[in-house]
């Protein structure tokens, strides 16, 4: 590995011994390999720095000490990663395959700033749920994002040196924001869709734990970026699809 791999995997614990080993086996299995992996963690008191240590492999760097939150964890990740891209890859997430890392980087390049991709959904048992009921936009502006994160901020590879620090005055939806500004710093052009699902994401994270406070805090980021008016708007449409969709399956 060179002393600035193509991709920093950052990845973010804190009791998280039940969760980390599907994310260290599809970090483990990836056929491409100019990356480093850092796992960011919050001062631990279960298994989960032994199994970090454990896994035998020599692109993985461990840093445990307390923090204030997963996102001023995630900004202790970016601070430390020293590849060109970074991709959060959190405690139970994982790449669906084992090509997937070669795929994004087949998809890198000087004129690339953000690599995206779909994602599915998992549970603590590893069986797909389902698709996220968001899909990705064949091409994305930070005004796609008006409608809601249509993709999932794992499945967001992003410049390092161009990604902003995350936002803390957001406990539960900071990725949202981050990702709008992120957005903001590039254009379509500069922005690939893999067209593939990149990511197994584990349903019951923290947001799905603070669903009500995540949607509160995602309202203040929409108004923020896109006005109040148009935020209020849109979110009589959001309601109107969330009835709809739960009288289409019997909900």
């Amino acid at each position: 590995m060179s002393n600035s791999p193509l991709f920093s995997i950052i990845t973010i614990t804190w009791n998280a011994e039940r969760e980390l080993p599907a994310t260290l086996a599809s970090v483990d299995c990836q056929t491409f390999a100019d990356y480093e992996h850092l796992i960011i963690d919050g001062a631990s008191t279960d298994a989960t720095l032994r199994l970090a240590r454990a896994a035998d492999n020599p692109r993985r760097h461990t840093f445990s000490e307390p923090d204030k939150g997963l996102y001023d964890a995630m900004n202790k990740g970016l601070h430390r990663a020293r590849g060109r891209y970074v991709i959060f890859l959190n405690a139970g997430d994982a790449f669906s395959t084992p090509d997937m890392l070669y795929r994004y980087a087949e998809a890198a390049g000087e004129d690339v700033d953000i690599i995206y991709a779909d994602t599915q959904l998992v549970d603590a048992r590893r069986d797909v749920v389902g698709p996220r009921h968001l899909s990705v936009p064949e091409r994305l502006t930070y005004k796609s994002f008006a409608r809601g994160m249509l993709v999932c901020h794992q499945a967001f590879a992003m410049r390092r040196d161009k990604a902003p620090d995350y936002d803390l005055r957001y406990r539960f939806s900071a990725d949202y924001d981050w990702c709008l500004r992120c957005l903001k710093l590039t254009t379509p052009e500069r922005c690939r869709n893999l067209h593939v699902v990149a990511i197994d994401y584990l349903t019951d994270g923290l947001t799905d734990k603070n669903h009500k406070a995540s949607l509160r805090e995602r309202y203040e980021i929409m108004c923020r970026h896109f006005g109040k008016l148009p935020t209020i708007i849109r979110h009589i449409g959001f309601a109107f699809r969330a009835a709809t969709r739960n009288l289409t399956h019997g909900k």
